[in-house]
């Protein structure tokens, strides 16, 4: 009995040390990822002074008309991400994408991710550039970030664009989203594990080898990291600080909206055109990520509601 005891005790170890060792390979191959995936980054864009800290932006196009691109929530770069929309649109304007803190080259910072912090920032980032007037183009959170930066600079926008933009009060906006597991995931190797397993989210897609891998070094370097995690958690009170809020009357809206989603998430869209003197809403074919695969029909359709609002 006791030699049975005994090769149980073994046995049983044998099965608890496996996947502690098996995690423990997986948090030091990371960390040593990490480390040389840090040296192979490329830079892209041009820093700015934000609060003390570097902020990265991506300026492109020379025309009279300027266009600011805000990504949505857990884009790890910004600036490779919109590449597909911003060749399109830098052949008629000229277009800036704003890499927030805590995303693409940006530098991290312990400021708390609330639409103010965030509308303030991205609005230094444009003084420092020398941008004063434009149109606001938004991807997904973008949208609910843009309403509280056309309050605050309502004097600045041109227009505003959204990208299957979020709106106020949508479904599931209340909902706390939980980050401990995010965070474990990342410390431990296993979110870079899930990724590789999973494959490639740009293949097929607009962007070349390099971009994709660039970017998948990005997404290793940001997702999970504390600035992200503190945005997600600021989420559902930014939903909530802008709960039944709508645009300036007099600004210009145009939602792009994936028509891949429910009659629910386009009505909430045409409500939120409908607030303004001049909205619009325009369904495409695709995902909620619109700009990947219908950069062509966004660039067009923006060329045509920005031009009609100059007669």
């Amino acid at each position: 009995m006791r030699k049975l005891a005994k090769s149980l005790l073994i046995t049983v170890g044998v099965l608890v040390a496996i996947p502690v060792l098996a995690v423990a390979s997986t948090a030091v191959g990371n960390a040593i990822a990490t480390q040389v995936e840090s040296s192979q980054i490329t830079a892209y864009g041009q820093g700015v002074e934000v609060d003390g800290k570097t902020m990265n932006v991506v300026v492109s196009g020379d025309g009279e008309e300027t266009i600011v691109l805000l990504p949505g929530l857990g884009t790890a770069s910004p600036g490779r991400d919109f590449e597909p929309l911003t060749d399109e649109l830098s052949k008629d304007y000229r277009v800036v994408v704003v890499e927030p803190f805590g995303t693409g080259l940006s530098d991290a910072t312990d400021s708390p991710r609330t639409s103010e912090n965030i509308a303030a920032e991205i609005h230094e980032a444009l003084q420092q550039l020398g941008v004063t007037k434009y149109a606001l183009m938004a991807h997904s959170i973008g949208g609910i970030y843009a309403l509280t930066y056309s309050a605050a600079y309502p004097d600045e926008l041109t227009a505003f664009i959204g990208i299957d933009n979020s709106v106020p009060d949508q479904a599931g906006s209340d909902e706390p989203i939980p980050t401990d597991a995010m965070v474990v995931l990342r410390n431990l190797g296993i979110t870079r594990l899930l990724a590789a397993v999973a494959g490639d989210p740009y293949d097929g897609l607009p962007y070349d080898d390099e971009s994709r891998r660039q970017m998948a070094m990005l997404s290793a370097k940001n997702a999970g990291a504390p600035t992200m995690v503190d945005e997600v958690e600021h989420t559902p009170g930014n939903f909530a600080a802008v709960s039944g809020k709508v645009f300036p009357a007099d600004l210009p809206v145009l939602s792009f909206v994936s028509g891949q989603d429910t009659a629910e998430w386009i009505e909430i869209h045409e409500q939120q055109a409908a607030s303004v003197e001049h909205g619009e809403v325009v369904v495409l074919d695709g995902p909620h990520y619109l700009h990947h695969e219908r950069a062509t029909e966004i660039a067009q359709g923006t060329a045509a509601f920005l031009s009609a609002l100059d007669h």
